[in-house]
Order: structure tokens, then C-alpha cells, then sequence
């Protein structure tokens, strides 16, 4: 599982010209999973995404937690996080997870963020989605769940 965390002062996803989530302060996450992601791996990065401190404090340290500024998670998926261009220019999805099967797992992820006390917003899963943000710092975290577990 593949997590692109993106620190917003504000994001949205449109589909079909109608908003289907929108927050301020918070996370835009873009959410993609392999062939050997399961529930267990998506409760732990859910878990993991709710620790980070990546929230500046007074002293201009990344050090405060999405909790501590009261900030909201657009989660968002995004199948493309398991391309592999590393051969020719087309780039082959064959190591990203069904569709179907992903779709259980995405729900279950926003699912343990909610379960997390964190309040999820989300595009539509599959559909083609417009993505908005402004970026805070930027700051640009990733998490693969093959380098944590």
C-alpha cells in the first residue's frame, strides 16, 4: 500500500463539475494498493498516517500531529501509484491491486481513519476525478507499506 500525503491549507476533488470532498487544514492523501495489501496493512497506515507530525508548532518545527490543528483528511484513490515506466513509455499497472478487491480495501482504510477520530472526506473511487489543493510548505510525505512492515 502506497500513501501520497500532501500537507494542505485547503483541497477538493470534482467529479462530473459537483464537489464530493472538501477540507482545510489537513492531509490530501493519495490512497493506492498492491496485490499483497490486505485489511491488516490498511489499518496500520491508517494508524501510521494519524501519528505523523508534520503540523509546524511555534517554533516552526514539524512536530504537531493532524489532531493538534484540528485538520481533516481527503483521501483520495489513485491506482497510478503502482505504475511501473521502467520499461518503454507506457507504464504498466500489472502490480496494482483489482479493482474490486482495491476498492474493499479503500473503503476499509477511510473506514479505520474514521475509527481514528479523524474526519475523511473522498473523491469517488474510479472515477476521473479533479483534484485541487494548496500545498503547505510543500510538504510531501510518502509512505510505502513494503518500507514499514
Amino acid at each position: 500500500m502506497k500513501l501520497v500525503i500532501q500537507r494542505v491549507s485547503k483541497a477538493s476533488c470534482t467529479v462530473n463539475n459537483q464537489i464530493t470532498g472538501e477540507i482545510d487544514t489537513g492531509y490530501l492523501v493519495l490512497v493506492g494498493f498492491g496485490l499483497n495489501d490486505n485489511e491488516n496493512i490498511s489499518k496500520k497506515m491508517a494508524e501510521k498516517l494519524s501519528k505523523l507530525r508534520i503540523f509546524e508548532d511555534e517554533n516552526g518545527k514539524m512536530n504537531k500531529s493532524i489532531y493538534e490543528v484540528n485538520g481533516k483528511v481527503l483521501s483520495i484513490s489513485q491506482f497510478t501509484l503502482y505504475a511501473d515506466a521502467s520499461k518503454g513509455n507506457r507504464p504498466s499497472f500489472t502490480n496494482a491491486l483489482s479493482g474490486d478487491r482495491a476498492k474493499q480495501l479503500y473503503d476499509h482504510f477511510n473506514k479505520c481513519l474514521r475509527e481514528l477520530n479523524l474526519e475523511v472526506q473522498e473523491g469517488i473511487f474510479g472515477a476521473d476525478m479533479k483534484i485541487s489543493l494548496l500545498n503547505d510548505g510543500p510538504v510531501t510525505i510518502i509512505l510505502d507499506s513494503e518500507d514499514l512492515w
